[in-house]
Protein backbone atom coordinates (compact mmCIF):
# COMPACT_ATOMS: atom_id res chain seq x y z
CA UNK A 1 0.00 0.00 0.00
CA UNK A 2 1.36 3.34 -1.13
CA UNK A 3 1.26 6.56 1.02
CA UNK A 4 -1.24 7.95 -1.17
CA UNK A 5 -3.20 5.05 -0.89
CA UNK A 6 -3.56 4.95 2.61
CA UNK A 7 -4.18 8.36 3.32
CA UNK A 8 -7.37 7.76 0.68
CA UNK A 9 -8.35 5.24 2.59
CA UNK A 10 -8.70 6.78 5.70
CA UNK A 11 -10.74 10.10 4.15
CA UNK A 12 -13.79 10.53 5.67
CA UNK A 13 -13.45 7.87 7.75
CA UNK A 14 -14.55 8.07 11.95
CA UNK A 15 -12.44 5.99 14.26
CA UNK A 16 -13.55 4.72 17.66
CA UNK A 17 -10.37 4.51 19.79
CA UNK A 18 -9.88 2.81 23.11
CA UNK A 19 -7.05 3.41 25.53
CA UNK A 20 -6.25 6.64 24.23
CA UNK A 21 -4.41 7.81 27.64
CA UNK A 22 -2.01 4.85 27.16
CA UNK A 23 1.34 5.07 25.46
CA UNK A 24 0.08 3.36 22.12
CA UNK A 25 -3.12 5.17 22.06
CA UNK A 26 -1.76 8.58 22.37
CA UNK A 27 0.80 7.79 19.82
CA UNK A 28 -1.66 6.50 17.26
CA UNK A 29 -4.12 9.71 17.83
CA UNK A 30 -0.90 12.33 17.41
CA UNK A 31 -0.25 9.94 13.94
CA UNK A 32 -3.71 9.95 12.65
CA UNK A 33 -4.50 13.97 13.60
CA UNK A 34 -1.23 14.68 12.10
CA UNK A 35 -0.81 12.47 8.99
CA UNK A 36 -4.62 12.11 8.55
CA UNK A 37 -6.01 15.70 8.53
CA UNK A 38 -8.70 13.94 5.91
CA UNK A 39 -9.85 11.86 8.70
CA UNK A 40 -13.85 13.03 9.65
CA UNK A 41 -13.89 12.14 13.38
CA UNK A 42 -12.33 10.49 16.11
CA UNK A 43 -14.11 8.56 18.96
CA UNK A 44 -11.90 8.34 22.14
CA UNK A 45 -13.39 5.79 24.65
CA UNK A 46 -12.06 7.17 27.98
CA UNK A 47 -12.91 5.48 31.86
CA UNK A 48 -14.12 8.84 33.70
CA UNK A 49 -17.22 9.34 35.78
CA UNK A 50 -18.74 12.06 33.78
CA UNK A 51 -17.79 13.80 30.20
CA UNK A 52 -16.47 17.09 31.96
CA UNK A 53 -13.93 14.95 33.63
CA UNK A 54 -13.06 12.78 30.73
CA UNK A 55 -12.65 15.87 28.42
CA UNK A 56 -10.32 17.37 30.93
CA UNK A 57 -8.71 14.30 31.00
CA UNK A 58 -8.15 13.71 27.70
CA UNK A 59 -6.61 17.24 27.32
CA UNK A 60 -4.31 16.90 30.13
CA UNK A 61 -3.10 13.42 30.31
CA UNK A 62 -3.23 13.29 26.01
CA UNK A 63 -3.07 16.55 23.32
CA UNK A 64 -1.19 18.48 26.83
CA UNK A 65 1.89 16.13 26.30
CA UNK A 66 4.96 16.69 24.40
CA UNK A 67 4.03 14.27 21.62
CA UNK A 68 1.71 17.01 20.40
CA UNK A 69 4.20 19.88 20.52
CA UNK A 70 4.78 19.57 16.45
CA UNK A 71 0.90 20.27 16.10
CA UNK A 72 0.38 22.75 18.46
CA UNK A 73 3.34 24.71 17.13
CA UNK A 74 1.64 24.56 13.68
CA UNK A 75 -1.52 24.75 14.03
CA UNK A 76 -1.08 27.49 17.02
CA UNK A 77 -3.83 29.70 17.93
CA UNK A 78 -6.01 27.16 16.20
CA UNK A 79 -4.99 23.71 18.06
CA UNK A 80 -7.77 23.57 20.23
CA UNK A 81 -10.86 24.10 17.86
CA UNK A 82 -8.71 21.33 15.26
CA UNK A 83 -9.08 19.00 18.38
CA UNK A 84 -12.68 20.03 19.17
CA UNK A 85 -13.46 19.67 15.50
CA UNK A 86 -12.04 16.28 14.96
CA UNK A 87 -12.54 14.65 18.81
CA UNK A 88 -15.06 13.58 20.70
CA UNK A 89 -14.53 12.50 23.93
CA UNK A 90 -16.80 9.41 24.94
CA UNK A 91 -17.38 7.69 28.41
CA UNK A 92 -17.32 4.58 28.98
CA UNK A 93 -15.28 1.09 29.64
CA UNK A 94 -13.84 -1.32 27.93
CA UNK A 95 -14.50 -4.14 30.40
CA UNK A 96 -18.55 -3.49 30.31
CA UNK A 97 -21.32 -4.20 28.05
CA UNK A 98 -21.56 -1.72 24.73
CA UNK A 99 -18.22 -0.55 26.05
CA UNK A 100 -20.21 0.82 29.03
CA UNK A 101 -21.60 3.89 27.02
CA UNK A 102 -24.36 4.98 29.09
CA UNK A 103 -25.64 8.10 26.77
CA UNK A 104 -28.10 6.54 24.24
CA UNK A 105 -28.02 9.22 21.79
CA UNK A 106 -24.02 8.88 21.57
CA UNK A 107 -24.09 4.95 21.69
CA UNK A 108 -26.56 5.32 18.63
CA UNK A 109 -24.44 7.57 17.23
CA UNK A 110 -21.54 6.08 17.31
CA UNK A 111 -23.23 2.66 15.61
CA UNK A 112 -23.78 4.69 12.33
CA UNK A 113 -20.80 6.68 12.44
CA UNK A 114 -18.00 4.73 13.22
CA UNK A 115 -16.00 3.04 10.40
CA UNK A 116 -12.80 1.22 12.34
CA UNK A 117 -11.90 0.25 15.81
CA UNK A 118 -8.82 0.70 17.08
CA UNK A 119 -8.46 -1.02 20.48
CA UNK A 120 -5.39 -0.42 22.69
CA UNK A 121 -6.86 -0.57 25.97
CA UNK A 122 -5.54 -2.27 28.77
CA UNK A 123 -5.84 -2.87 32.34
CA UNK A 124 -2.39 -3.11 33.93
CA UNK A 125 -1.54 -3.90 37.70
CA UNK A 126 1.42 -2.90 38.47
CA UNK A 127 2.16 -5.09 41.73
CA UNK A 128 5.35 -5.08 43.82
CA UNK A 129 5.02 -9.06 44.73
Amino acid sequence: MELGDVQEFFAGKTILVTGVTGFLGKVFVEKMLRVQPDIKKLYLLIRSPNIGLATQRLHVEVFRKELFKVQRAEKGADFDSFISEKVVAVVGDVSLEMLGVKDVKRNEEMLKEIDIIVHSAATTKLDDR
